[in-house]
């Protein structure tokens, strides 16, 4: 699933007639960097949720082949980002277990490609989600504090107060069925299915070995193109 609903409202001016997922970097709408990447990784269909300018969007991811794309329509109420999730997987769009991946993410892979690196790290056993983490020094555009801390099983923790966290959520997971049960209704953020893994521990993380490119507002397009060329 691609994440792609959202306002956009600090890509702003850009946003005022265009979707943020299909704002271009170098010369390629944002969107299309993570449906690239889940059709290299073999990934035959995805479901892409919709509510900004949904028609614009719409449009243009249905005219791929590879993968081949699903809408999940959220036009009537945008459900923020875990009551997409509820809505796409009710609707019978989702596998269990599924890629989730943000539509404004930009990243070039290390050793290995990050779906495959999940995959395999993946056990349904213990993992409720499990979430591709980047260390800052492998995060271009990003001046926060961090997300996560991990321990030496790959279980997460939240950031704590007053503290630096190591680790930067990608915007990239796969996610078991199982975070997705009773779940609130209406929107609401994943933060809160997150929070009752972390309880249960059965929240995870992996660390990203390549870079990965912040693109959150119109400052970032262009220190990211430079780097995508390679200056």
């Amino acid at each position: 699933m691609v994440m792609a609903a959202g306002l956009g409202k600090r890509m702003r001016p850009l946003t005022a007639t265009q979707p943020k997922p299909l704002v271009r970097v170098a010369g390629k709408p944002l969107i299309d960097y993570a449906l690239d990447k889940l059709a290299a990784a073999g990934v035959a269909k995805a479901v892409v949720n919709v509510h900004y300018l949904a028609d614009a969007l719409e449009a243009h991811v249905l005219d791929r082949d590879l993968p081949k794309v699903a809408i999940s329509d959220e036009r009537d109420r945008l459900l923020e980002t875990g009551g997409g999730m509820v809505k796409a997987q009710r609707a019978g769009l989702l596998p269990d277990p599924f890629f989730c991946v943000n539509s404004d993410n930009i990243w070039l892979d290390g050793p290995y490609h990050a779906f495959r690196e999940l995959s395999e790290a993946w056990n349904p056993d213990s993992m409720d989600a499990l979430l591709l983490l980047v260390p800052h020094t492998g995060a271009r555009n990003f001046d926060g504090k961090g997300d996560f801390h991990m321990d030496t099983e790959g279980r997460i923790s939240r950031r704590r107060s007053g503290r630096i966290a190591p680790f930067i959520y990608s915007g990239i997971q796969l996610v078991s069925h199982r975070l997705l049960c009773d779940a609130p209704e209406g929107a609401f953020s994943t933060n809160s299915l997150w929070d009752r893994a972390m309880e249960e521990q059965r929240l995870y993380g992996l660390l990203f070995a390549g870079e990965w490119f912040e693109v959150g507002s119109p400052q970032a397009i262009a220190p990211t193109e430079a780097a995508l060329r390679g200056d």
